[in-house]
């Protein structure tokens, strides 16, 4: 969802609020590249999780600090993505790149069935806006975890090298972020790069691998079933385009599902294909 705006400041600055990502940029040009552990290395939050700490939520590419709020998500994101973990085909070109995690609630919970849809640009910094090439989703496991298969993205004008992501746990807001590389150059320059969403990065053989951990503003299990009694879906069988709310009960293909977050329906998220937002009964 979209922050409120942050108050206006005067031309003195006064009334602009210090933000998170302010802090994170002065710890950056003082040569501090994000929260460290012991080996020196991006924190991830199940090292945080593991002392028993109350995890931060992971931030909006942007937090209402400078002037890029219309581009929370950026000009190529696309609905309708394949449900698919590997965003590589035969022959394509690029640096291999598998990027892997949890995802973790603030007290250091795993979420399961917490929709992941990622997008990016090529190899040579463009993104595909007629097809779905280097765009797809996919859900995490029991455990909160997940694995993306897919190459290093390109770099195009104005931005530093980056990795679009939506992110939602059943019956919860959705967090549009963006994940990004070290020691890359336009990291300085980018005026949505936020260090808080670094990846931990290698290199492996010819390719590269990245961890990162998501914390979602929620506390505990957000899993749980939906408040009965149901309601009476719109029509009786599911169909796209359609509002549903947490807990209404719909037929698709000769089955019966019930609602476990309110959502805008849209084709290729068929009640059978998005165990995170139908349950099958």
């Amino acid at each position: 969802m979209t922050p409120s705006p942050p108050p206006a400041p005067d031309a003195s600055g006064a009334g602009r609020p210090i933000s998170r990502k302010s802090l994170l940029r002065a710890a950056v040009a003082a040569g501090a590249a994000a929260p460290l552990i012991a080996t020196g290395t991006v924190a991830l939050a199940r090292d945080t999780g593991a002392r028993g700490q109350d995890l931060a939520p992971t931030p909006f590419c942007d937090d209402g600090d400078d002037p890029t709020i219309p581009q929370m998500e950026g000009p190529y994101f696309k609905p309708n993505s394949p449900l698919r973990a590997n965003l590589v085909t035969p022959g394509t070109p690029g640096t291999p790149l598998t990027v892997s995690g949890y995802v973790f609630g603030r007290n250091c919970v795993p979420l399961r069935g917490v929709l992941l849809d990622f997008w990016q640009a090529d190899n040579a910094g463009a993104y595909d806006n007629a097809g779905y090439t280097f765009r797809g989703h996919q859900f995490t496991d029991a455990s909160g975890a997940f694995t993306l298969r897919t190459i290093v993205p390109g770099l195009y004008p104005g931005r530093t090298r980056h990795i679009h992501v939506k992110a939602q746990a059943p019956g919860e807001p959705v967090l549009t972020t963006q994940l990004y590389f070290p020691g890359e150059p336009r990291n300085s320059t980018d005026t949505i790069f936020d260090p808080a969403l670094l990846m931990n990065v290698r290199s492996v053989g010819g390719g590269k691998e990245a961890t990162f951990d998501f914390v979602l503003d929620v506390q505990g299990d957000p899993t749980d079933p939906p408040t009965d009694p149901p309601t009476d879906p719109p029509s009786g069988s599911w169909a796209p385009g359609r509002a549903y709310r947490a807990g209404d009960r719909v037929t698709h293909s000769g089955a019966g599902y019930r609602c476990l977050q309110a959502h805008t329906s849209m084709t290729g998220w068929e009640p059978s294909n998005v165990p995170a937002l139908w349950r099958r009964e």
